[in-house]
């Protein structure tokens, strides 16, 4: 989770609709990723037990799913089939995976994991809570940007999102390959 990084993603992501939307958005996708972590905060060691998947195999995956949505806002990719064009993108891919992510969640199963009195368990719920605000900030303020950069910055900046978030996605991948070969 990286308010500054999710700025160029979210304006990329919500260019053309109108500020209103746009603010609801960026409230949407915080409470999605609020909630995804929420579940995989209490119950996501088990999650994933039950589904028989490491932590590597979920870092690889995201990094994979991340690259795709990063080549899309490289390339300007724009024409999306029809059943899709209507999807609200602070639900996927905002809110899920670049909000609430495979390193969010690993990082939150981790600090649930290690919280072992009831002050530690307030202090990372807490920062959990406090994150969410942020972005919601971040993104909710950073619609000032676009009156400043026009549609012309938005082109820059989309494709100045893509190109971070495939370099994000790549290293996400290469963790996730680092940790199945140091486990073999």
């Amino acid at each position: 989770m990286d308010p500054p990084g999710i700025t160029p993603i979210f304006l990329a992501l919500t260019a053309g609709r109108p500020a209103k939307v746009q603010k609801r958005m960026a409230f949407q996708a915080v409470c999605v990723a609020g909630g995804v972590i929420a579940v995989f905060g209490l119950l996501g060691h088990q999650i994933l037990d039950y589904l028989h998947v490491s932590v590597p195999a979920l870092m690889i995956a995201g990094g994979l799913l991340l690259l795709l949505i990063a080549l899309d806002l490289l390339t300007g990719k724009t024409d999306e089939p029809q059943q899709t064009k209507d999807v609200n993108v602070a639900l996927v891919p905002l809110g899920m995976p670049l909000l609430a992510g495979p390193g969010a969640i690993v990082s939150v199963i981790l600090a649930v994991q290690k919280a072992d009195s009831v002050a530690t368990q307030v202090s990372v719920w807490t920062a959990i809570l406090a994150i969410h605000v942020v972005l919601w900030l971040v993104m909710r303020y950073s619609l000032l940007i676009i009156r400043v950069i026009k549609d012309g910055g938005v082109v820059l900046v989309t494709r100045l999102a893509g190109m971070m978030l495939s370099a994000i996605a790549v290293q996400q991948i290469i963790n996730g390959v680092m940790q199945v070969i140091r486990t073999a």
